[in-house]
């Protein structure tokens, strides 16, 4: 009887064997050689891979035979080389990733920002942050979880009728804590980068950078700040029933300057000083020094609001220590301490008539006090946790305060 010999080779290769031997991505051998049938699958191989390795939890890999990945079995992987299988056939394992990517396949978020072409971007090595850097000179660091900026360096002016962007003022090197306008053409910026800048509000250009803080520049206040806010209002002529305006907007700024002119003329300039975690605070002449008319020192911990008087004539400051501080506002000298809080004093709020000033603190409660006798007036408990936020009405007549609790409460004579 003829034997075909093509037949007879394809009935017996199920039962071919051929000597192996695992090899790492260095060339090390793992184990000594041993046969293996030629169809043994991916599967198994991973199963003795993990067995030769002593490997506890089961690692994924890949098997490379001459550089030709084997995806079913070993026969698939070598029916197009030329093996000769007298010699020990070499299997290189490659470890995978125990964990599997899935492919993406939705945008979830555009993350605007930037003023010009994104030139590159990359993530964090935990994932957990972004980025990117733009034709328009600035990183931006981004929390990928919330799609938000991570720390926006930049102040923006907006044109509030028609919500859109009109300047972005780029300088800051980290997160911006405080911004103020002042009344000169001005805008004054407080960074964790430690620094004071000054701004040109009608191109953005920068002016000049106030450095002097050994650590982030939590709160800025102007002397200006009271006549700013309060504009054409004058609180001396507060009525206790509300009367309507009649006054055009053009006679109300006319009144509003008027009344900045008389307070700028009172101090000469404007002061700006500036509260920190280095615990000291600064007084500036912004509108043309770089450098501190005074550095004041006396907090304990770090300083988390400043505010002028009304009448400019002092400044108060809030901290961690558990106190509020009271300061002259022309040469920076300390005037007293005013104690009382047994927690973090978070903010602090001006009477109109600047003789009197509000408290909340980490306590939960509020405390007024009399400046000029420099005393507690009043302990005004209520509160059910910390009060972050106090505000004294310009015209005296209520006290706003909110809470950790949740409530706003509103405070009167």
């Amino acid at each position: 009887m003829e034997v075909n010999p093509e037949t007879e080779s394809m009935e017996s290769i199920d039962d071919c064997r051929i000597l192996t031997q695992f090899k790492n991505e260095s060339g090390e051998t793992i184990g000594t050689p041993f046969d293996l049938p030629v169809k043994v699958n991916v599967k198994n191989l991973q199963s003795i891979c993990n067995a030769l390795l002593q490997n506890e939890e089961n690692i994924p890999y890949a098997f490379f035979i001459n550089s030709v990945e084997i995806k079913s079995t070993i026969d698939d992987a070598i029916k197009n080389e030329k093996i000769e299988t007298e010699k020990v056939l070499e299997i290189v394992c490659q470890p995978q990733a125990v964990f599997r990517v899935r492919p993406v396949t939705r945008c979830t978020s555009s993350l605007p920002g930037h003023a010009e072409a994104v030139l590159s971007a990359a993530f964090s090595p935990d994932g957990r942050y972004l980025a990117s850097g733009s034709g328009d000179t600035t990183v931006r660091f981004w929390d990928v979880n919330t799609e938000t900026p991570h720390f926006d360096c930049t102040v923006r002016i907006w044109d509030t009728v028609l919500g859109h962007t009109l300047l972005t003022l780029s300088g800051h090197a980290k997160s911006v804590t405080c911004v103020k306008w002042g009344g000169t053409g001005l805008i004054y910026s407080a960074s964790q980068d430690k620094t004071v800048k000054v701004w040109r509000a009608a191109d953005g250009v920068l002016c000049r950078s106030l450095e002097t803080h050994a650590h982030w520049v939590n709160y800025i206040a102007l002397n200006t700040d009271y006549v700013m806010r309060t504009g054409a209002f004058d609180p001396s002529d507060a009525d206790v029933v509300y009367r309507n305006i009649t006054e055009s907007n053009e006679e109300l700024a006319k009144k509003a300057q008027i009344r900045y002119d008389k307070v700028r003329n009172t101090s000469k300039a404007e002061r700006l000083v500036s509260g920190s975690d280095d615990l000291t605070m600064c007084l500036w002449a912004p509108e043309t020094e770089k450098k501190p008319i005074c550095r004041l020192t006396g907090h304990q911990q770090l300083i988390n609001d400043v505010k002028f008087s009304p009448d400019t004539r002092l400044f108060a400051s809030a901290s961690f220590d558990k106190s509020v501080k009271l300061w002259d506002a022309i040469n920076g000298k300390f005037i007293a301490t005013l104690r009382g809080h047994v927690q973090a004093v978070y903010q602090i709020s001006w009477s109109a008539d600047s003789r009197l000033l509000v408290s909340g603190s980490a306590d939960s409660t509020l405390k007024v006090w009399d400046v000029t006798v420099k005393n507690l007036a009043l302990d005004l408990p209520g509160h059910a946790d910390e009060v972050y936020a106090v505000d004294w009405s310009p015209d005296g007549q209520r006290v706003v305060s909110g809470s950790k609790d949740k409530l706003l409460k509103i405070w009167r004579k």
